[in-house]
């Protein structure tokens, strides 16, 4: 895996994947996002937590942790499509109290209550790690093994090769029936919610950004359940020469799955809210 950019590049990495090219004004994006924008829920306070909804789905942020602290701005976006993940682990970072780092098994199969989780226990799942975006609504604790419905999406960090399907790096196993590889990155310097992945591309969608004009690219990518859908910088590819994905073939990479929990929370009465889809 090729060294991850740091932080600041990261963030522009991550606006790029929605159509903010490289070197856009964040100042004056901020400002339209605080002008324009909604409070984000399950967030920080009004106006320090906004959402501006660019369409399709598409959403762009604008947060402040403290009062004196810089402003951030993070891509978002909402398909409706969710997934079931069985929890491994659950933690809020000290830095970012309104997020929370998801580990645990996508797509697990349906299983008879009682018996105990782990690895045997999830034919066909498959590691994930993600980052919730509203982890205010989430219990302190999760037993492992509780199923949670997320909606998901993925944004790329680095891309390393985009071709025919019989290319890629030989050294990774594609070790899922769907010809995919995905493993979470973990380690002290690793970023939480983060996969190093391999995937073969079932489609590909543009969608809108309305501030810049620029076509967004969805890459839908097959992976056991519903798939996952991914968005990578159209800059980054033209700097590494790499060609723009297209159905049937393969993209392989590192990115950051964002989203948010859809159902199977736990309500006040011990009961849990929400229905799979």
């Amino acid at each position: 895996m090729a060294p991850l950019p740091d932080r600041d590049r990261s963030m522009e990495f991550l606006l790029e994947c929605i159509g903010f090219p490289p070197g856009c004004n964040r100042e004056e994006l901020a400002s339209q996002v605080r002008r324009f924008g909604e409070p984000a829920p399950w967030r920080g306070p009004g106006g320090e937590h906004l959402r501006l909804p660019l369409g399709d789905g598409l959403g762009l942020r604008v947060e402040r942790e403290r009062q004196d602290g810089p402003l951030t701005l993070l891509p978002e976006f909402r398909s409706g499509r969710r997934l079931r993940v069985a929890v491994e682990t659950l933690r809020v970072p000290p830095d970012s109290p309104f997020d929370a780092v998801i580990s645990g098994w996508a797509d697990p199969p349906v299983t008879p209550p009682g018996l105990p989780p782990g690895r045997s226990f999830y034919p066909g799942a498959y590691e994930l790690a993600a980052v919730l975006i509203d982890a205010r609504r989430l219990p302190r604790w999760l037993p492992r093994g509780h199923v949670l419905a997320l909606e998901l999406a993925g944004f790329a960090l680095d891309v390393e090769y985009v071709g025919p399907d019989s290319g890629g790096r030989d050294r990774i196993a594609r070790h899922l029936d769907c010809g995919a590889h995905i493993q979470p990155l973990v380690g002290l310097d690793a970023p939480g919610g983060c996969i190093e992945a391999s995937f073969r591309i079932r489609a590909v969608r543009e969608l809108d950004n309305p501030v810049t004009g620029v076509p967004v690219q969805l890459v839908e990518v097959d992976a056991p359940g519903r798939g996952l859908q991914l968005f990578v910088s159209r800059w980054q590819l033209e700097g590494d020469r790499l060609p723009a994905p297209r159905p049937g073939w393969r993209i392989e990479g590192t990115f950051l799955l964002s989203g948010r929990a859809m159902g199977g929370l736990p309500s006040s009465t011990g009961k849990l809210k929400g229905l799979f889809g």
